[in-house]
């Protein structure tokens, strides 16, 4: 299946998303392991909620930091999310 704009995103199943203080960063939890997100990517994330399209998360973005065009770079990273496996569609 490849990535679709329109369809909603959650984290698959293995994947959690959550505040580290001791990173001071959120992280993505997995069974191996975890990845530490810088800034931007927490931000993307947060909003993957299983109720939200990457339209979704684009919209949200750019209502929380006006005038900033961050369509291309959210996608972008979405799509790499995807590809990793840490997200997918509902």
């Amino acid at each position: 299946m490849s990535f679709a704009l329109d369809q909603k995103l959650k984290f698959a199943r293995q994947y959690k998303l959550q505040w580290e203080e001791a990173q001071d960063a959120w992280v993505l939890l997995y069974p191996e392991g975890m990845v530490r997100m810088a800034g931007s990517a927490g931000e993307i994330l947060k909003r993957v909620d299983g109720n939200s399209s990457t339209l979704d998360i684009v919209a949200s973005l750019e209502a929380a930091f006006p005038g900033a065009d961050l369509k291309q770079d959210v996608i972008d990273f979405l799509e790499h999310a995807y590809e990793k496996g840490w997200i997918q569609h509902d």
